[in-house]
């Protein structure tokens, strides 16, 4: 069975041999888990109600239905635009990180060639690496891209030109989660010896996993925080709309306004104008990956309710196994994708009401 995980910076195929035991949230109006072929990434709600989800194996799926939208593999999120149409990213194996539109009739052009520009500009001071992960629309003909390989905020224009918007910065984090999930000082597996090795801190790469526009005109990004994994280290950064090239954690244009989550998967506004956001385990991600070794010590994902004014959030819902994603449907309920990296297991359920 596979699946895709964020160790330095970067999203890479694993074996998941064992998957450790959850049980599933009570759900409502559950889909039909026979509909997808997984990895499940983003999800989004269609101006006709309908929830679109981005299916890695095979593309862009009706979760009410099962129907195929538009055939697109490697498909990492999905968006509806202003005045009818989809942006789509393929972010994964088989294609390159690469921003489509999606008319109507599910036929998918490609639009920007996200890959092309890290490899250009490397914005981010690693090794070339692009996984576009999270898109959002601007209107206009110009939308967002989170690049959780390249660690930046990219703006995509009408012409399909792409833009940096903003680069996070990497950060000097404790190695102690990865080295409790792993067992240490004593591993079950020598895989994991190496982790025991680590020193006490070490820097870590933001991987960039979502971007949502708030109610103020803001772009606000989500990070997951790369290898070690670190719990409460995850942090949500506020972007100004007229920022460019800016490196976060030095210009006033990019500022932290959420601090202390865990692995951030996604993100986005509710209809009572506060910020959801989801983690992907609140162990960590490294805590989904320690399960191919045979380790039970996930704790399951879950989704937080932060108020803009107050800066106050509040975990609205845990428990979530392998969530990767979160969209209100326009009736106000919260659905999510679970088990989303899991062949045979992934599904979109509702999470609440």
């Amino acid at each position: 069975m596979g699946m895709y995980l964020a160790t330095h910076g970067v999203w890479r195929l694993l074996v998941l041999t064992i998957v450790a035991g959850l049980a599933l949230v009570p759900a409502m109006g559950n889909a039909d888990s026979s509909f997808y072929e997984t990895p499940l990434f983003g999800v989004a709600t269609a101006p006709d109600g309908s929830l679109i989800v981005a299916d890695a194996g095979q593309g862009l799926v009706d979760a009410d239905d099962g129907s195929l939208i538009a055939s697109l593999p490697g498909v990492t999120d999905v968006a509806p635009m202003a005045g009818g149409g989809l942006w789509a990213l393929t972010g994964i194996e088989p294609g390159p990180s690469t921003l489509y539109k999606v008319d109507g009739e599910g036929n998918a052009v490609h639009f920007a060639d996200i890959l092309g520009f890290e490899a250009k500009r490397n914005p981010h001071p690693a090794e070339i690496d692009s996984n576009a992960f999270d898109v959002a629309d601007l209107g206009g003909g110009e939308a967002l891209v989170a690049e959780a390989g390249g660690n930046d905020l990219l703006k995509v224009n009408k012409h399909g030109k792409v833009k940096l918007v903003a680069v996070l910065p990497d950060e000097l984090v404790s190695t102690a989660n990865a080295k409790s999930l792993a067992g240490c000082p004593d591993p079950p597996s020598p895989d994991l010896v190496e982790i025991c090795e680590l020193p006490d801190m070490m820097p870590a790469e933001p991987v960039a996993t979502s971007v949502t526009i708030g109610p103020d005109g803001a772009y606000y990004v989500g990070e997951l925080k790369g290898f070690p994994a670190p719990t409460g280290e995850s942090k949500v950064w506020r972007i100004e709309p007229n920022a460019r090239n800016a490196k976060c954690g030095h210009s006033p244009l990019c500022s932290v306004v959420f601090d202390g989550f865990t692995s951030v998967i996604d993100l986005t506004f509710g209809p009572d104008g506060r910020l959801y956001v989801a983690q992907i385990d609140d162990a960590s991600w490294f805590a989904v990956e320690a399960a191919q070794e045979g380790l039970d010590v996930m704790a399951g994902g879950s989704v937080h309710a932060c108020d803009l004014a107050t800066q106050g959030c509040e975990e609205v819902i845990s428990g979530l196994p392998i969530l990767t994603s979160i969209a209100f449907r326009n009736d106000g309920s919260l659905w999510g994708s679970i088990w989303s990296l899991v062949p045979g297991m992934g599904d979109v359920v509702q999470l609440a009401p």
